[in-house]
C-alpha cells in the first residue's frame, strides 16, 4: 500500500455509449481551430497550436452547466473529441488510428474575454481554457462500434438558432495527423484525451440559454447555461 500524505484525487472518466463501463480520464489536449474562418480561407497550412485543460475540465455533458466566474464572454466550441487507448510516442500517421479507443461530441467552453486579452501579450491561453467543468463530452462511442469517422456534420444550436454547421470532412488536420503531430512533442497515454478544433460561429453564452449540440453518428447533447457562480 502507498504511503500517500493524503488520499489521492478521484479519477474524472465518462460514460461509454452503450455500456455501464467508464472510460478513464488522463490529459485532455486541445488543438486551435481546425477548420477555416472566415479570416483564414486563403491561410496556408501550419503546424496546429495545441494547449491543455486539466482532468477536472471534462464533466458529463447533461444537465446544467454552471455559468463561470472572471468573464463576460463565455463561448460554445463544438469539436470531435478523440479518446486515446493505448499508449504512444512518435507514432506514425499510418499507425495513429491504432491508438484511437473512441470518439465523442465535446464543447470546449472559453472565457473568451481572458483569452483575447492573453493573446494580446502573447500569456498563455489556460486561464482562458482550464477551469473547472470546461468541457462537458457526451459518452464515448468505441471505435470498434463504426470504425473511424471522417465525415459527417458537427453542430451547435442556442435557443433554437443554430450558430455552428460544418462537416468533420472540413478538418484542416486529420485524426491520424493530430495524433502524429502531437505525439512527436509528448508522449500520449491511455486516458488522453484530444479535441480536435471548432468550425466557425463561436459566440457567447448567456444564462438560462440551451444548447444542441452533436456529431452525427458520434453523439448528441443538450445543457442548459446556469446562473453565475
Amino acid at each position: 500500500m502507498n504511503n500517500f500524505v493524503f488520499d489521492p484525487p478521484r479519477i474524472h472518466s465518462l460514460p461509454v455509449s452503450g455500456s455501464d463501463a467508464r472510460f478513464p480520464v488522463a490529459r485532455v489536449f486541445c488543438l486551435g481551430r481546425n477548420y477555416y474562418w472566415g479570416d483564414t480561407l486563403n491561410a496556408v497550412r501550419e503546424v496546429p497550436a495545441f494547449f491543455m485543460k486539466p482532468a477536472t475540465s471534462v464533466i458529463d455533458a447533461v444537465g446544467e452547466l454552471d455559468f463561470p466566474t472572471q468573464t463576460e464572454q463565455f463561448c460554445h466550441e463544438i469539436e470531435l473529441v478523440v479518446a486515446v487507448g493505448k499508449d504512444g510516442f512518435e507514432i506514425s500517421e499510418a499507425q495513429a488510428l491504432d491508438h484511437v479507443w473512441g470518439y465523442a461530441a465535446g464543447l470546449d467552453l472559453t472565457r473568451r474575454d481572458l483569452q483575447m486579452a492573453a493573446k494580446a501579450v502573447g500569456n498563455p491561453w489556460e486561464p482562458a481554457k482550464a477551469f473547472d467543468g470546461s468541457a462537458p463530452i457526451t459518452p464515448i462511442k468505441p471505435a470498434t462500434a463504426d470504425g473511424h469517422p471522417t465525415q459527417g456534420a458537427i453542430w451547435l444550436r442556442v435557443n433554437g438558432v443554430e450558430r455552428q454547421r460544418s462537416d468533420l470532412d472540413s478538418q484542416i488536420w486529420s485524426v491520424s495527423e493530430i495524433i502524429s503531430q502531437l505525439s512527436h512533442s509528448v508522449g500520449l497515454r491511455a486516458g488522453d484525451l484530444i479535441m480536435t478544433g471548432t468550425p466557425p460561429g463561436v459566440a457567447a453564452l448567456q444564462t438560462g440559454d440551451v444548447i444542441n449540440a452533436g456529431i452525427t453518428g458520434i453523439g448528441e447533447l443538450e445543457m442548459r447555461v446556469g446562473s453565475r457562480r
